[in-house]
């Protein structure tokens, strides 16, 4: 069993090459396709480090396998598909919540159709999800400093960035209107009604940045607004002034406006919106707090004291 990237790449863009060979409304596209798509996600995984493609077990035997030093006599396990999905939501901060659910989709129809008698991609077209589809194939190969064209060819590349290129224009369209909408709403508000409402706002806004979100200003109305989202990569942890300061990077997921009631959900609504900026979350914490430590002043012993004179 081979869990390095290269294979796996390799073997993701075979298997598109033949899903590409398929009418894209005919059933076998789609089982082809996702039989890729998951294969790709094993890859982007894989360009982090193989070892994370082992199922984990006390033993390390998976483990020892992905490094090269297993034992013959013991299997050879990868993590579920399902998990797939979420290390990859976990790992790579482009990848949302909306990829994972069109890669579960996909995955969901695939299982029904290798394991009932069902047809299932008969009665879920390509017309339903090809261009989410191609949005989370770039995804995954731009964090595998790859393109679509070094992953389908130049020819099928071209059509992806065609419709991709049409689904940027319509959440575009979407993002623009809902803003505009609600700035025409609160700017028809009483003045002492917006400033009432802008003041309530930034008391919520502070109060969430202290549960892990970030201050920003809504692009609608201009009050203070926050954007929540999901801890990434690496921690920094560095001692200030006799305290512990945990530095964690966080790519934005959602955004709300409590002044206006705006809210965008996504990286795509959200870099449209210009809020989808990458953020630091910083935590301080004492000694004792991070590092568990006992102030021998204030501990009392559990349990019967013993006089050893």
């Amino acid at each position: 069993m081979s869990w390095e990237h290269k294979a796996l790449w390799s073997k993701a863009k075979l298997y598109f090459e033949r899903a590409f060979s398929e009418s894209k409304d005919d059933p076998l596209f789609g089982l082809w396709a996702s039989l890729a798509l998951e294969l790709l996600g094993r890859a982007a995984i894989a360009s982090v480090s193989p070892t994370l493609l082992a199922e984990p077990d006390e033993n390390h035997r998976y483990l020892l396998h992905a490094l090269g030093k297993g034992s013959g006599s013991s299997p050879k396990r990868s993590i579920r598909t399902a998990v797939v999905l979420k290390l990859c939501e976990s790992l790579f901060p482009t990848y949302s919540k909306g990829h994972q659910k069109t890669c579960s989709a996909m995955m969901n129809v695939r299982n029904e159709e290798l394991h009932t008698g069902a047809a299932a991609f008969d009665s879920y077209p390509s017309t339903l999800w090809l261009a989410a589809f191609y949005e989370v194939c770039e995804v995954l190969a731009k964090v595998q400093g790859e393109t679509l064209e070094t992953l389908f060819g130049s020819e099928e590349a071209s059509i992806a960035t065609k419709i991709l290129d049409d689904r940027k224009r319509e959440v575009r369209g979407k993002v623009e209107s809902e803003i505009a909408a609600f700035r025409k709403v609160f700017e028809a508000k009483p003045e002492l009604e917006r400033n009432k409402a802008a003041a309530a706002a930034e008391a919520s806004a502070k109060k969430l940045s202290f549960q892990g979100h970030h201050k920003v200003t809504c692009p609608a109305c201009q009050s203070l607004a926050t954007v929540k989202g999901e801890a990434y990569g690496n921690v920094a942890v560095s001692d200030e002034d006799g305290e512990v300061v945990v530095r964690r990077a966080v790519s934005p997921r959602s955004f709300s406006c409590e002044a206006c009631g705006l809210n965008f959900h996504g990286y795509a609504e959200l870099e449209v919106a210009n809020l989808a900026g990458r953020y630091t979350r910083t935590t301080r914490y004492s000694p004792e707090e991070y590092y568990g430590l006992i102030d021998p002043d204030a501990y009392e012993p559990e349990g019967p004291e013993y006089d050893n004179e």
